[in-house]
């Protein structure tokens, strides 16, 4: 075993992703996988064929179909896992909408449902595999998904919304790190800037157009781009990284 794979790889680990079907999710989890952990994706969609992708090459993979929105549907899904691959050590917790809308023109039934995807799915899913972790004596790792709209407020575009939740995911972040310490559990979260994922490049190419002159390394980033951060924080590499969002933007957030 080579000093990379000691310290960055995750054979004998099982990480769950969730929104695992496409995107950044569908990457960062062919990238687990090619580290060496079991892959679990969580998903409301189907997910075959991130699971395809990664038997495909070698890997493990299978999916669970959740709502993470809803307690009953992850209890069921995490009682799954654990009953197929006897433990959980690393949860990627990337499962996430935006929605595009001026303050004045969004209902509050939009406001809510970003809320409850982007910071309370997040919170059910990180709060149930933290227990799982604790209870069973796994020092493990939970990477929530943040972006930079945590940070920053993005422009042209408003998405009062979105940016609240990111902004919540970093500080639940922060606080779950410090509470779980204890137990060795880390929690961090990821911060992605622009990221050329189905999402994005659906986006309105008006958006884009102002987008660009705003980006200092002048072009979105790729997906795989995020996976060497990913794999640092669900790794040992990590171990005294605890509380911590990682800012993989381009330097956007820098001005």
């Amino acid at each position: 075993m080579s000093y990379l794979d000691e310290v960055f790889g995750l054979t004998g680990k099982v990480a769950i992703v969730t929104g695992g079907g496409r995107g950044i999710g569908q990457t960062v989890a062919i990238g687990l996988a090619k580290a060496g952990a079991e892959v679990v994706i969580i998903a409301r969609s189907n997910a075959d064929e991130t699971v395809e992708k990664i038997t495909a090459e070698g890997g493990k993979c299978y999916f669970v179909r959740a709502d993470v929105t809803k307690e009953a549907d992850v209890d069921a899904a995490l009682a799954e896992i654990m009953k197929k691959s006897g433990h959980i050590d690393v949860l990627f917790n990337n499962a996430g909408i935006c929605k595009h809308q001026g303050t004045f023109e969004a209902s509050i039934e939009d406001w809510r449902e970003v809320i409850d995807v982007n910071l309370t799915g997040e919170y059910i899913m990180a709060r149930a595999v933290g227990k799982i972790m604790a209870d069973n004596g796994i020092h493990g790792s939970i990477i929530n998904m943040a972006s930079m709209s945590g940070t920053i407020a993005n422009i042209p575009q408003w998405q009062c919304s979105y940016n609240a939740s990111k902004a919540g995911v970093m500080h639940m972040t922060r606080s779950l790190a410090l509470e779980w310490a204890e137990y060795g559990i880390r929690v961090n979260s990821l911060s992605p800037g622009y990221i050329a994922t189905p999402m994005s490049v659906d986006t309105p190419q008006e958006l884009k157009d102002a987008w660009l002159p705003l980006m200092p390394m002048h072009r979105m980033g790729k997906p795989e781009e995020l996976i060497p951060a990913v794999l640092y924080l669900a790794s040992d590499a990590s171990g005294y990284t605890n509380g911590s969002d990682a800012i993989v933007d381009g330097a956007y957030t820098c001005f």
